[in-house]
């Protein structure tokens, strides 16, 4: 993914607010053997790309002065209640330095599992991100998790799929993670037990004629004395 930037001149609190009056958005390259290099670049254009998964999660090309280099994204600070970039850090990237980057989970295949489709359980993505670990060239956009054999209260762990070549897992001491689980829905949990209740309370219930529950008369009357 491609994106646009420009070289700013002057730095401080006045300055980057002069710059967002004018539409344009603060930021700064840092990293990869070189002095940090202040930039400025579009607010509109960038809140847009913002908004794309692969702009957080995947080696970016900015362009600069004519010349394209490769960055990843590390830092975004917003405005605490407007639509506004206040200011936006990008890393310079070395294709052989191994680098540590959070990457998106997505999942497919969950309406063909028997979880799904048999037994009518709720599948719950427990992890939506991983943090991985890999060189530049092996940076998945994603990683893909196939629920498609996902079985009744069963779940999908870190261990039950293959990362792509070249990316290592970063545990933080986790060492497996749940990455999705069916669950069955609570209305259908609570339905057997409300049925069972009553079943009790019919047995516990004294049989009368018929095999129904005798109901209760009045006692008779003793005959009055003359």
């Amino acid at each position: 993914m491609k994106f646009v930037a420009f070289e700013r001149a002057k730095q401080g609190t006045g300055a980057s607010r002069r710059l967002r009056i004018t539409g344009k958005t603060p930021g700064i390259v840092y990293g990869g053997g070189a002095e940090p290099q202040l930039i400025e670049l579009d607010h509109n254009a960038l809140w847009h790309a913002l908004k794309k998964e692969a702009f957080h999660s995947s080696v970016l090309e900015m362009e600069l002065g004519g010349n394209v280099s490769k960055v990843l994204l590390r830092d975004v600070q917003y405005h605490p209640f407007r639509q506004l970039v206040q200011h936006i850090d990008f890393q310079r990237v070395d294709a052989k330095t191994r680098m540590t980057l959070k990457v998106p989970v997505h999942f497919k295949g969950e309406e063909e599992s028997d979880a799904v489709k048999l037994d009518h359980n709720l599948v719950n993505h427990v992890t939506t991100e991983l943090e991985v670990n890999c060189l530049p060239t092996d940076l998945p956009e994603f990683i893909e998790v196939d629920l498609s054999g996902l079985k009744k209260n069963g779940t999908v762990t870190l261990k039950d799929i293959k990362l792509p070549r070249g990316v290592k897992w970063v545990s933080h001491g986790k060492p497996n993670p749940v990455l999705a689980s069916a669950v069955t829905p609570a209305a259908e949990e609570e339905a057997p037990a409300e049925g069972a209740a009553a079943a009790d309370a019919a047995a516990a219930a004294p049989a009368g004629k018929g095999g129904k529950a005798a109901a209760k008369t009045p006692a008779a009357k003793a005959p009055a004395k003359k």
